[in-house]
């Protein structure tokens, strides 16, 4: 503790009643005490009289104890550098113990057991006789330098792929193979005794050895085709319905742009009415399920007409009938390219990022991020990227000096040059360029100039005969019946 140099209590003047005469107080004898006289201390407060001789022999004491530890600490030097050497065999024993070494020398690490009594040393360890291989084709591969990184004797490996290609049966990414390899030769490769993969869902191949090279097997596996039937009801959108119904994203496009042609998908359908798909299918006897194209396209809908769509060949080309079609020739519009509410219309408006009014050259659905965006009519995408403030834009030229454009995509599927059918997938809806969420923005042009979409008509004349019509008829109630 620090003692302080000036008493802590201050001593007061009494009369001293102990004198002859003087008289004593009524609460008897009084008694203070006083703080003993300051000690002599090395422990000195440097805040406290700064500069006097107390101070000062504070600051030579502080001085000798600096002094007194740096002779008393170690010295300061630096750390080694580098990898230390092993001092000794036992020592780099345990520390080759501790590590992994490098790949060359086949990564060993532990210790090394010590043979027992009845060990005998052996001139060579013998090969293993047949090694069974699980190998699965990666992208890039090729079937002959797939199999020679695995151990196949070179003749046998380029053999096997020239037998594959023959049989056009090469594996596709993602495939199997089981490889069995026999025992290998001097220079420590091994013949093909046996390659087995599945070619496709119902084909598998079998390549075996025999006398003079190898031989090939194909291996025709039963298939069920039997087709897939999806239904279900319309909730809060056509699309996620379908999606929720379990038709794949490419199946529901194929819906919606097999039911386009007669109805508007964005308002005419309403929630409760029933949907119905049927698409092809083949399944093998192992469970491996493979699905196909839209075969049935049906709707039973609350109010207007139902529809019951089979696909025929018209003129050479697919096309979708309705089995209630008139061979009269009727007037449509263009198919809806989208489904969603028109959010805003063709005409003047207040732009809602620039903020002055300017003409909008088309209409605005409404639609969330990632629906599938069809195209309106047959025609050749005359462009396909990227278009300033319309971000990614798709258009696509049709006949009679119509154009249609799709913008503001989040990824373009149609390729520039490309032509595409009524119905066809050709992007997804997004946000790019000048944009305040999610939505396509849909233009039609006569003649280079833009014309309302809503009130752009075409002529649709199919070449439909009674024959034709009883044979829709008779597919449309088979697929119904499944």
């Amino acid at each position: 503790m620090f003692h302080s140099p000036r008493p802590l209590v201050a001593a007061a003047a009494l009369p001293d009643f102990g004198r002859p005469g003087a008289k004593a107080p009524a609460f008897g004898r009084a008694t203070i005490l006083l703080p003993p006289p300051p000690r002599f201390s090395l422990v000195v407060d440097l805040a406290e009289a700064p500069l006097s001789k107390r101070w000062w022999r504070g600051v030579a004491t502080l001085a000798a104890l600096v002094a007194g530890v740096s002779q008393l600490a170690p010295p300061l030097v630096p750390l080694p550098a580098g990898t230390p050497v092993a001092q000794g065999a036992d020592q780099t024993l345990q520390e080759q113990a501790l590590t992994v070494g490098a790949l060359s020398g086949g990564s060993v690490t532990g210790l090394t057991m010590s043979e027992s009594p009845r060990a005998r040393p052996i001139a060579a360890a013998p090969a293993r006789q047949s090694r069974a291989l699980s190998l699965i084709v990666s992208p890039g591969d090729d079937l002959a330098k797939l199999l020679l990184r695995n151990g196949a004797r070179a003749a046998d490996a380029y053999q096997a792929a020239a037998l594959a290609q023959g049989e056009k049966a090469l594996p596709p990414v993602g495939t199997s193979l089981s490889l069995r390899l026999g025992s290998p030769d001097t220079s420590g490769q091994r013949a093909i005794e046996q390659l087995t993969y599945r070619a496709s869902l119902d084909v598998e191949l079998l390549i075996s050895g025999a006398e003079g090279g190898l031989r090939v097997e194909r291996r025709q596996l039963g298939i069920d085709r039997t087709p897939l039937r999806i239904r279900g009801s319309v909730g809060g959108g056509l699309y996620w319905a379908l999606r929720s119904a379990g038709a794949s994203p490419e199946q529901a496009a194929d819906y919606l742009g097999a039911i386009g042609a007669s109805v508007d998908v964005g308002s005419e359908i309403m929630p409760g009415d029933r949907f119905e798909l049927v698409v092809a299918q083949a399944k093998s006897a192992d469970g491996r399920i493979a699905t196909g194209g839209l075969l049935y396209a049906g709707l039973d809908r609350s109010g207007g007409h139902d529809l019951s769509l089979v696909r025929v060949p018209i003129n050479g080309r697919l096309q979708w009938i309705d089995e209630g079609t008139s061979p009269e020739p009727v007037r449509s519009g263009l198919l809806a390219p989208v489904a969603g509410p028109i959010t805003s219309t063709f005409g003047a408006r207040m732009h809602p990022i620039l903020r002055f009014i300017r003409m909008h050259n088309g209409i605005d659905y409404g639609a969330s991020w990632g629906s599938p965006i069809v195209a309106a009519a047959d025609g050749q995408v005359v462009r396909a990227g990227w278009a300033g403030g319309y971000g990614r834009q798709v258009r696509i030229a049709h006949e009679g000096g119509l154009v249609t454009s799709y913008s503001h995509m989040s990824r373009i599927v149609a390729g520039e040059g490309g032509i595409v059918r009524r119905g066809e997938l050709i992007g997804y809806v997004g946000s790019s360029g000048l944009s305040t969420g999610p939505h396509l923005h849909y233009e039609v042009l006569k003649d280079g100039t833009p014309v309302n979409p809503l009130g752009v008509t075409l002529v649709s004349r199919p070449v439909l005969n009674e024959g034709l019509m009883a044979a829709v008829r008779a597919r449309a109630k088979a697929l119904r019946g499944l």
